[in-house]
């Protein structure tokens, strides 16, 4: 049996890795602003977390959610804390497209309706409706194409005012600052202002926190910087430090039913160890911290390069979650990053690099980036 073939690959092979650096099988080093897709947060293999799983690992790997997990139970209360959402009830999945599949799904149940208001360029993941409210009709398959998505500009107030006043919208789905739609951001005042008109009209705001979120801000949630607080928020990647986890954070205002909700992995023991050893090293690390003043350095030290070097024409985002838009394709900047100077970045649309690595980043790390990255952009 051969793997089925969707995934473009880079011709390397990673088997280890430490902290913001990784390394293929041949021996080869490589500086990770990349995090495997803003999954890694506190580190690729932090000495603690490898800790805990083995030992959790060593007692029990997995039981049902047929019993009590106490895990579990710590985890919400830690969350609770550590995110200023101790009022809100928290229900585990596996991963960020099950986190927003179940928000949807509540949001439906709760106020009967099924229309979504989504963003232009969004992304909230590949399973049904999950992809359904994802701007991408390229990965919408038929069966999905539902109807049930009306997709507006971002901060359009007007545009999503309109639509909600129709009476008939069950949920608004935004990303504080888009991931895949190239780290655009959602402005504070449009963000109030659709939080005002979706509780005037009786639709759920759903923040996708799942890549901008945990922590990548430099605030434990990026909508807490547009002073907001969202019936339904949305989390996974970072939540686990590559172990697969989601989770929805769900107001008071939603009462739980007996089966309403359900899955047989998520909150699992090891995943919620894999999720307490991350919250115990933004504690004492005090990465939320790192990620904003980290971040701030190297949305500044990009802004410097763009003065040297026209190929940067803006840099987005904020905290760890930044893009650097090119006027030129950023497939040979990325090529030439990895091959050449050994240096993991992501992407979007075309022409940005996006930047998304572990909350453990360093300004040494930033320098050593910012130099491979002007290598690079004087060659091409």
């Amino acid at each position: 049996m051969k793997l089925y073939d969707v995934y473009p690959l880079f011709d390397i092979n990673i088997v280890k890795g430490q902290g913001c650096k990784v390394w293929d099988d041949k021996g080869q080093e490589y500086l990770d602003l990349y995090g495997g897709h803003a999954v890694i947060s506190i580190g690729h293999c932090h000495p603690h977390y490898v800790e805990m799983l083995t030992n959790q690992l060593n007692n029990l790997g997995f039981y049902s959610n047929s019993v009590i997990n106490k895990l579990q139970v710590k985890l919400a209360e830690r969350l609770g804390k550590a995110s200023g959402y101790e009022d809100y009830q928290f229900f585990l999945i596996n991963s960020g497209a099950e986190a927003n599949e179940n928000a949807l799904k509540l949001a439906s149940f709760t106020n009967g309706r099924t229309r979504v208001l989504s963003l232009e360029k969004a992304f909230h993941g590949r399973t049904s409706l999950a992809v359904e409210v994802t701007n991408n009709p390229k990965i919408i398959a038929p069966i999905n194409d539902n109807g049930h998505v009306t997709y507006l500009p971002i901060n359009d107030l007007e545009a999503w005012e309109k639509e909600l006043a129709k009476g008939d919208v069950c949920a608004c789905i935004i990303e504080a600052i888009q991931g895949v739609g190239g780290c655009n951001m959602v402005t504070p005042e449009f963000a109030q202002g659709l939080q005002a008109a979706c509780k005037k009209y009786g639709t759920f705001l759903i923040c996708d926190e799942i890549q901008c979120g945990y922590g990548r801000s430099g605030k434990f949630f990026a909508h807490q910087w547009l002073g907001i607080k969202p019936d339904l928020i949305t989390v996974a990647k970072g939540i686990g430090n590559g172990f697969p986890m989601g989770g929805v954070l769900i107001s008071p205002e939603f009462t739980p039913v007996y089966g309403q909700l359900g899955t047989t992995f998520g909150g699992n023991h090891l995943a919620c160890t894999a999720a307490l050893a991350v919250l115990d090293v933004f504690e004492k690390e005090k990465l939320v911290q790192n990620a904003h003043e980290v971040g701030e350095y190297l949305i500044a030290q990009l802004k410097e390069l763009q003065k040297r070097n026209s190929h940067i024409t803006e840099v987005r985002g904020r905290g760890l979650m930044v893009g650097a838009v090119l006027d030129i394709p950023h497939k040979e900047v990325r090529s030439k990053l990895i091959h050449e100077q050994h240096c993991f970045t992501g992407c979007a649309g075309t022409n940005i690099l996006r930047i998304l690595p572990p909350l453990v980043l360093t300004k040494e790390n930033v320098d050593d980036f910012i130099g491979r990255l002007e290598t690079v952009l004087k060659e091409v």
